[in-house]
């Protein structure tokens, strides 16, 4: 028998806790892709934005006029609109929001000097010169390739107004409304596909009941044609987050006279009081996003539950045409037009969101995030000095563009998980899988564990021939870490290789904190 010394005894007992807790602070996760399952494309219009005459999402933002001293293209930022080329944006939302429903298009159009002013009394009492109206978003429209997303008025605006607005925009004939776009300079009509009828319209779109507003859409609806071949796909205005009793009533009394039904849902902390400030929160708070983030599933899931009882073939589509952060304005901004800064956590609230809308597309076939520029969880930030900063939500959209009418790949995923303030439980891991049309397969992976590292293991199973697999990954030294226009690189993206495949399992090592989008060959 060996004899251990006390001294000795101590040192190794010491030791072997000490390897004990770093084996148990090793984090992995396990993820099987089903390569030969995938049948549902992913819309591209999942990949939305939303642009709405609020702070400066549109006047300095994406427009600043053919005389600005900026650099612009017919009135357009160039920058920002180069950077949303970029971005693939495949359909955009406008004029609102709040400000749609007391938006009259009329004022939007003809000679600018001759248009009148009105006063932005949603969003700081702004006056509002309607120098960007509906020729101006219809062309920024065909610039980038995108769909347009009318929000027509009918909280304070008539069926007539509405159905003028869409003669005006879609009408190739010899009518009154065709002949005065013609008057004004655009003779072809545009493509419009998306007419959503009123914002909003339990709450500041008129603050209607849903069975009133039922009936009204279906009389506003009814004076949308259809002209010269450009069909309207109708959208209705749905519910907020949490209000089922909304789509039970829509789904009972307008049915399938309506292609789509909206739904908003924010990442936030309350309606009330603070929001809490966007770049100064603790990890708990961190932790706490990504459950109130991640809760939209649930949302979903029981607002799909409410349509499959009246619409089993899924004909009428669910429209997640506003959702993202929101946080306090910033300090120093003007009160009401809803500025504020991007971090590392708003780009996991974006990548997870994704996640999830990729995983509903039997239903859900648009999300757009509000907004595009200047406004809440937005892709970019200016200033009137020329400025332009992409966001980390940015680079999260340009990273998952990918998956855009890409077939969607189930996956399983085991990983940890951690329960946070009011009873959520956050998985450490989220990921999505896509197929592209070439047969190109695409994951992307978010550690969302901001302490611990994860080792992935993905089996990618007999069907995936693959030996490479290298991508992006966005991550930074904070969670708080955010672009500013002296530093606007603090949080981009940079290249990740640290991946191997071995017999059809691909192993990947993902820092804290981060996330990676691979292509996988």
């Amino acid at each position: 028998m060996i004899t251990i010394p006390m001294k000795t005894r101590l040192f190794i007992t010491a030791a072997f806790a000490a390897t004990a807790l770093t084996l148990s602070a090793q984090k992995s996760a396990t993820i099987t892709l089903h390569a030969d399952q995938g049948k549902d494309i992913i819309p591209k219009e999942i990949y939305g934005q939303f642009a709405e005459h609020l702070g400066t999402c549109i006047y300095g933002g994406l427009w600043v006029g053919e005389n600005s001293a900026i650099p612009n293209t017919q009135g357009y930022r160039t920058d920002v609109l180069n950077a949303l080329k970029d971005l693939a944006v495949p359909v955009l939302r406008w004029p609102g929001g709040c400000f749609a429903d007391e938006y009259h298009w009329m004022d939007g159009i003809g000679p600018k000097s001759q248009r009148p002013k009105m006063v932005n009394n949603n969003w700081g009492g702004t006056i509002e010169d309607n120098s960007f109206g509906t020729h101006e978003f219809l062309n920024l429209c065909e610039l980038l390739k995108c769909e347009p997303y009318i929000s027509a008025n009918v909280g304070s605006g008539s069926v007539e107004e509405m159905a003028k607005w869409v003669e005006y925009m879609t009408s190739d004939g010899d009518s009154p409304l065709a002949n005065l776009r013609r008057k004004n300079g655009r003779d072809k009509a545009w493509n419009v596909k998306y007419l959503g009828v009123g914002n909003e319209s339990w709450g500041c779109g008129g603050s209607m009941r849903p069975e009133y507003y039922a009936d009204l859409y279906r009389r506003y609806a009814t004076y949308a044609r259809n002209y010269d071949g450009n069909r309207l796909f109708k959208i209705a205005s749905g519910a907020s987050d949490y209000d089922y009793n909304w789509t039970e009533v829509l789904m009972d009394r307008v049915g399938h006279r309506m292609d789509g039904l909206s739904l908003h849902y924010y990442t936030v902390t309350g309606w009330s009081g603070s929001k809490g400030a966007a770049t100064k929160f603790s990890t708990d708070d961190y932790y706490w996003t990504m459950g109130k983030c991640l809760e939209i599933e649930d949302v979903i899931k029981k607002h799909c539950a409410i349509m499959d009882k009246y619409d089993k073939d899924k004909r009428i589509a669910l429209m997640l045409d506003e959702w993202g952060t929101w946080w306090d304005e910033e300090p120093g901004t003007v009160r009401g037009h809803l500025y504020q800064q991007n971090t590392l956590r708003d780009a996991f609230v974006a990548s997870l969101s994704l996640d999830v809308f990729n995983r509903h597309t039997d239903r859900l076939k648009m999300a757009n995030i509000a907004q595009i520029v200047n406004v809440l969880q937005s892709m970019i930030l200016t200033n009137d000095k020329g400025g332009m900063v992409l966001t980390p939500t940015y680079h999260v959209f340009r990273m998952y563009k990918v998956h855009q009418d890409a077939t969607y790949l189930p996956i399983d995923l085991q990983c940890e998980k951690r329960e946070v303030r009011d009873g959520r439980v956050v998985p450490m891991v989220s990921a999505t899988a896509s197929k592209s049309k070439e047969g190109i397969v695409h994951i992307s992976l978010s550690n969302i564990d901001a302490e611990n590292a994860q080792e992935i293991t993905i089996n990618l199973g007999a069907d995936l021939k693959a030996t490479t697999a290298s991508g992006e990954m966005l991550t930074a030294k904070n969670l708080e870490d955010h672009n500013t226009f002296e530093r606007p690189d603090v949080v981009k993206p940079v290249p990740f290789k640290e991946t191997k495949i071995n017999k059809g399992v691909l192993k990947v090592k993902l820092p804290a904190k981060s996330i990676v989008t691979l292509v996988v060959r």
